[in-house]
């Protein structure tokens, strides 16, 4: 056993600067990753993607494949169809929603490029690759659905034809006042069409699969590169049938996940019914660009945003309407998603209406849903762009009219135009200390000097002021939006005998540092040393409870569950210590992880000897359990709500449309900081993601629903290199909804970067009459959108001559097609 101090000078471990726990193995390369993972007789499984959109399928003949080298069975869809059922969606989003099905493999129809067709298995990975080309599929082409408007048009090709509409679901939200009548009496309404781009994810780790039975006793053991193991194995029990009680998850080392890994993928559960068939392991590991096909996107959404206000500023009302591509069929919460922001539109301002409606649409693409802030990075660029729109056509200073609005930190808690209830928060200290970092002033004076001289390199400032939900829950919240699961979390506390402790804990990590910040709450609680502590997690079996990980809510649930086990295994503890120091328990004090009896220092027992008193059991209190162990679980009164101010200044080449960004600055409150490092790596990975949709990534589809952006040849994800430096700052309101008084953090650089670097683009080139740079914000699109604004004010520019033969052009840059924004 470890001695402890018993004078009060112990470093407290919440709010530390811990190095990682976790690290040591994953960077002496000792990681399991799922396509590690090698068992005796295992197989290898290959799957046949559709190369079309939209197409019948007349006939697949997996015959030819079963006779190559190597090779121990193929199947069609067809032929796993028995035992499969649709993959599952959890959240039907309204009453009469259209859910299509969707079988693991297809089976009469493809829907869009990437779809399963076949799927065979052979004795190596390379073996079952080669054969896929001896596959035959005769196809009959259909038409494919792209544009979400047209998808809606009388007679549009139907993606899903059997349920007569390519519209999924319409699902309206009308607080406060009627909006049409707050419109009528606004001095100024300023209306924009924004469009969020399709994003693919991209984790480290591919996605894998590992799947060994027990033929004897029908159980299953599913190794999966997934955030969501307790989930899987709810879910795969009922498309596959087998018991849940049969089938074991394990989620090990994950390589990152940004939402790619919260969910249920047809992968799972063909590998599974493959394994069932054949009585032998089993394992599918994607390629990259495979996962470009098969893995879901995220965003993909058409945003008609329209504010109305007064002239001086005050907001009156805020109307939104979505149309948001589902993709070609609806996978684990694909139909939410979008409305996880629905929440959060009106931000961090006031204002006495508010109307969102958002229009689901089926399209022949690969299936969105969620990734890295689900719903609330569209959000808060919706509102952020607007906001700036709003402050131009004012003539005022963008961070004027957002002061002007914002809720004062002395209105908390404050229930929102959109029905949330904000605990805490403080608007005005994070962006007064985001101001005098960034020197706000120096560069609007520099902005007007070079705009002064009409200098070819402009300089633009971008704002970003957000609040988030995040901290998924409660669950009597999440019943009223009609989704199938809770928001509870689970946390229990095993006191070993030698004095050491395992924290059993319901979420699964996959980058986020939960073993290290886990083993600070539950070493300071027990006042036991941090080294002391393992956390245990990612197996069903061993952790047999959870709701995993994911929109910010491990440590505001998973790590609250974890402080109240722990405090509950110190007050067991303190009734074994009063009978053994024989003390009434009021007179005992627990000081780093020692009891003592008030005015006696020396009759004193530590949380180690109480553990082990207990094993021993020969002298506990009579009817006593001979443990201290404990649990909890959380199901927390309300989400958190992390908030920030965002900074960023670009100069923008007007010649070329190259967009370097200069400085970028951000204050973040994430509520109570158990790690200052962890934190800081969340934050700059988020902005690393938010900046990436601002100006590199996009998801790219052409006019017969072809991928073309399927490789990270076309598919541009940006390099420590084609990021800038971040100036990363904080302040701290705790939140007053947990006992921990923390936020969420994951999110929040994603959530907030994207709006303040195209706010920048935009307010660099307003001058030139540019209102609007789709994203991403590419130098050719940045340059196109200043040679037409130019060509509209009927002025040149070096370098903005027309190509020769194209026809002249004049306003404000066209959106891409509907093609090229998803």
């Amino acid at each position: 056993m470890t001695a402890q101090p018993t004078d009060g000078t112990r470093e407290r471990e919440v709010g530390r600067a811990r190095a990682r726990k976790e690290d040591a193995h994953l960077i002496t390369g000792q990681t399991t990753w799922t396509d590690n993972i090698s068992v005796p007789g295992m197989l290898h499984m290959a799957v046949l993607r559709s190369p079309m959109a939209h197409a019948r399928i007349d006939r697949v003949d997996v015959e030819p494949a079963r006779q190559r080298p190597g090779v121990v069975a193929a199947y069609s869809g067809r032929d796993l169809a028995d035992g499969l059922a649709s993959m599952p969606c959890v959240w039907p989003v309204t009453e009469d929603i259209v859910m299509p099905d969707h079988p693991p493999v297809a089976v009469d129809e493809v829907r869009y490029a990437g779809d399963a067709v076949a799927v065979v298995v052979a004795r190596d990975r390379y073996a079952a690759a080669d054969a896929l080309e001896a596959v035959e599929v005769d196809y009959t082409p259909l038409d494919p659905v792209l544009d979400l408007e047209d998808a809606l048009a009388e007679g549009a090709p139907l993606v899903h034809a059997d349920k007569g509409t390519n519209k999924c679901y319409v699902w309206p939200l009308r607080t406060g006042e009627d909006y049409d009548s707050v419109r009528e009496r606004a001095d100024v309404v300023v209306r924009r069409r924004f469009l969020q781009q399709r994003l693919i994810p991209n984790a480290m780790e591919p996605r894998a699969v590992v799947v060994t039975p027990i033929a004897a006793s029908g159980e299953y053991t599913l190794y999966s590169a997934t955030q969501i193991p307790h989930i899987v194995r709810i879910l795969m029990s009922m498309v596959t049938g087998i018991p849940e009680q049969k089938l074991r998850v394990i989620a090990p080392d994950v390589g990152g996940g940004f939402g790619s890994k919260l969910q249920v993928y047809p992968e799972e559960a063909v590998a599974l019914a493959v394994a069932r068939k054949l009585g032998r392991p089993v394992k599918w590991t994607e390629s990259r660009s495979e996962g470009y096909l098969a893995t879901h996107h995220g965003r993909g959404q058409i945003q008609d945003v329209e504010i109305a206000a007064t002239r001086d500023g005050k907001l009156l009302g805020l109307k939104v309407d979505l149309l948001a591509d589902m993709g070609a069929y609806l996978m684990l919460i694909t139909p939410g998603t979008p409305l996880l922001g629905a929440f959060m539109y009106p931000a961090i301002y006031k204002m006495d209406a508010y109307a969102f409606t958002c229009t689901g649409v089926f399209t022949t693409r690969t299936p969105t849903d969620a990734y890295r802030g689900a719903g609330r990075p569209e959000a808060t660029f919706a509102i952020e762009r607007i906001m700036d729109e709003l402050a131009a056509e004012l003539g005022m200073d963008p961070l004027e009219l957002r002061r002007r609005n914002w809720i004062g930190h002395d209105e908390f808690p404050y229930t929102s135009i959109a029905g949330l209830t904000y605990d805490s928060g403080n608007y005005e200290a994070a962006t007064d200390k985001a101001l005098s970092l960034f020197g706000y002033d120096g560069m609007r004076a520099e902005q007007q000097e070079r705009l002064r001289r009409d200098d070819p390199v402009r300089l633009g400032i971008g704002v970003s002021t957000y609040t988030e939900m995040c901290g998924i829950a409660p669950s009597r919240v999440l019943r009223d939006l009609r989704y199938a699961a809770g928001g509870w979390e689970t946390a229990s506390i095993r006191m070993l005998p030698t004095g050491k402790v395992e924290v059993v804990t319901g979420t699964s990590p996959h980058g986020q540092g939960h073993v290290t910040c886990w083993s600070q709450i539950a070493a300071d609680v027990l006042g036991v040393p941090f080294e002391d502590v393992e956390v245990v997690h990612g197996d069903t079996r061993t952790a047999p409870q959870g709701m995993d990980t994911y929109g910010s809510r491990s440590l505001v649930v998973g790590g609250v569950a974890v402080h109240t086990a722990a405090q509950k295994v110190v007050e067991k503890a303190r009734r074994v210590a009063a009978h053994l120091l024989e003390a009434s328990e009021n007179d005992l004090e627990f000081t780093d992880g020692v009891f003592s009896v008030k005015g006696s220092p020396d009759a004193r027992r530590t949380i180690q000897e109480i553990a082990f008193e207990t094993f021993s059991s020969h002298d506990l209190p009579d009817g006593m359990e001979p443990t201290i162990n404990a649990e909890h679980v959380v199901d927390p009164d309300n989400f958190s709500y992390p908030h920030g101010t965002h900074l960023c200044a670009v100069e923008i080449d007007t010649e070329t449309g190259e967009t370097r960004i200069r400085s970028y600055v951000c204050v973040d409150d994430v509520g109570r900081v158990i790690n200052p490092t962890i934190v800081e790596g969340q934050v700059h990975g988020g902005l690393a993601q938010g900046i990436a949709q601002a100006l590199y990534e996009e998801a790219v589809y052409d006019a017969d629903g072809n991928l073309v952006s399927g490789t990270m040849a076309d598919y541009l994800v940006p390099s420590a290199m084609d990021l800038p430096e971040f100036t990363t700052e904080r302040t701290e309101t705790p939140a007053t909804t947990n006992p921990l008084g923390v936020k969420g953090v994951g999110e929040a650089g994603t959530i907030a970067s994207t709006p303040a670097v195209v706010n920048a683009i935009v307010d660099a080139l307003r001058p030139l009459g540019v209102t609007d740079v789709p994203m991403p914000c590419t130098p050719e699109r940045v340059w196109r959108a200043v040679r037409q604004a130019r060509a509209a004010e009927g002025r040149s520019a070096p370098g903005l001559a027309r190509p020769e033969g194209e026809a002249p052009t004049t306003g404000q840059a066209p959106a891409p097609s509907e093609e090229g924004m998803a």
